[in-house]
């Protein structure tokens, strides 16, 4: 399978702690591979309706987010396609001024959906104040970094 434009989304909140994991993987991950033609990364922060454009242009979306699965903190669980937009279609709350449904529901009504989209879900451990993760959550930076560039391999990216 090829993908020619792939957007990795790093969302949450760097100041509460494991809340912005996601953030912080898609950091080292552009750190460490950065050059990867066709692959834009981004820090989503703690979402607006300004990312819709930038996800209805990729043909490939992998969004990091932490994420409440009822498994051991530091757990790295990926949702693709089908799967994620269930896990999302949850009773998920967000504290995000939009949620991430929002976002991909803006570019399935305008047929932009992109073709292929990943959620790598991270489960927390403390979202108290603190600049980074804890100690816990804190391997699964690299577990999420092993788990998104075997997604590019099988995308044609890497």
């Amino acid at each position: 399978m090829s993908i020619q434009s792939v957007l990795i989304l790093g969302i949450g909140n760097t100041l509460l702690s494991d809340e912005g994991v996601g953030v912080h993987v898609v950091k080292r991950l552009q750190a460490l591979h950065g050059e990867l033609k066709g692959v834009e990364y981004m820090d989503g922060g703690t979402l607006s309706f300004t990312l819709a454009e930038p996800i209805a242009r990729a043909e490939g979306l992998i969004v990091v987010d932490a994420a409440r699965m009822d498994s051991s903190p530091g757990t790295v669980r990926v949702f693709h396609n089908e799967k994620m937009d269930r896990y999302l279609s949850g009773n998920r709350q967000s504290v995000h001024e939009v949620g991430l449904t929002d976002l991909l529901d803006i570019s399935r009504l305008t047929d932009q959906l992109p073709v292929q989209r990943v959620l790598v879900g991270i489960e927390p451990e403390s979202l108290d104040w603190g600049e980074s993760p804890s100690e816990t959550v804190l391997p699964a930076i690299d577990r999420a970094v092993g788990e998104i560039l075997s997604i590019l391999r099988k995308w044609g990216k890497k």
